[in-house]
């Protein structure tokens, strides 16, 4: 079976990886509320661009990275309303996501369970992406993860 995957590292600035194997679509979206936006506009924006994910590419399973120390109490609750919004309409949606942890993400990816963001990004563009930044190449990073786990034939690198 083919799979439509969406992995995505949850922040204000969310990274994204979506497709299916040898067609994937990666970015970021910025979901900083603006000036005169109320505290809940980054969580609408999030949910929108979820159904345009959804429309574009019908997504048969999320992935995301699963964080369990934040930098600081506001990280801590935006992760945790992105990831609320995230479940809730996976849910809503019959979508199975499940939540990865980050030292898994990066030992798949690098070799090193610790890698920084600089070697995460450095491996991205080994394999022939262009990240923006360390986010979106996390989110390709969690697909690449994603995707040996809903296909074990898949060799090594095949993102």
């Amino acid at each position: 079976m083919s799979h439509n995957i969406l992995a995505l590292d949850l922040g204000t600035t969310t990274g994204f990886a979506v497709g299916s194997i040898g067609h994937i679509v990666s970015g970021v979206w910025g979901l900083k509320p603006g000036r005169f936006d109320g505290g809940g506009m980054r969580f609408v924006k999030f949910r929108a661009r979820l159904d345009e994910m959804h429309k574009a590419f019908p997504i048969t399973a999320v992935f995301f990275e699963e964080v369990r120390n934040h930098k600081g109490v506001t990280a801590a609750h935006v992760y945790g309303g992105l990831m609320a919004t995230l479940t809730e309409w996976c849910e809503t949606n019959g979508i199975p996501y499940e939540g990865i942890p980050v030292g898994e993400i990066k030992k798949n990816w690098t070799g090193k369970g610790n890698a920084n963001k600089h070697a995460m990004i450095a491996e991205c563009e080994r394999r022939g992406f262009k990240p923006a930044d360390d986010n979106e190449s996390d989110a390709i990073a969690i697909f690449d993860l994603a995707a040996k786990r809903l296909n074990p034939e898949l060799s090594d690198d095949f993102a």
